[in-house]
């Protein structure tokens, strides 16, 4: 691997992986907090192991950003720069595309709930807390809504 790409991956990776957001149950942030929202009572219905993949596209830009200036140092003369720059440009957006996908892919899981007004509902969150078929739970609204345990009455 050429120092080049070596100068590129490693701020794409650092960078990418700053902005996948975590989707644990225990995670808040700081607008969450002292808000108050509403809850039900709920059984787990079904549980499934699911991947999250980040939408931002943030690794084909910076990726393709960084391969064009890369490529515009190959060459000699202003045609074969440019032409490095977009080869470059394209190439880069191409690697940091996959490596967004490697980097910022989280596993979570898919809970189908039972609430105990009759209603269905879906939520998908993060591996932190693991609830399983048959279980009592909270489904707490919100952004993020998320789903708790319960072992009251």
């Amino acid at each position: 691997m050429s120092k080049i790409a070596l100068l590129m991956f490693f701020p794409l990776a650092i960078i990418l992986t700053a902005c996948t957001s975590r989707i644990g149950v225990n995670e808040y942030s700081v607008s969450g907090t002292g808000q108050v929202n509403r809850a039900l009572r709920g059984t787990i219905l079904s549980v499934r192991a699911v991947n999250v993949e980040s939408e931002n596209g943030a690794g084909t830009l910076i990726g393709g950003a960084a391969g064009g200036v890369a490529g515009s140092t190959i060459g000699k003369g202003s045609t074969a720069n440019i032409l490095g720059a977009i080869g470059g440009a394209v190439i880069g957006g191409i690697v940091g595309d996959a490596a967004q996908g490697a980097l910022s892919s989280q596993t979570a899981y898919e809970y189908v709930i039972q609430l105990d007004n009759g209603s269905l509902v879906t939520l998908t969150q993060g591996t932190d807390v693991v609830l399983h078929p048959g279980q009592k739970c909270i489904v707490i609204y919100g952004n993020p809504s998320r789903i708790v345990p319960y072992n009251g009455i």
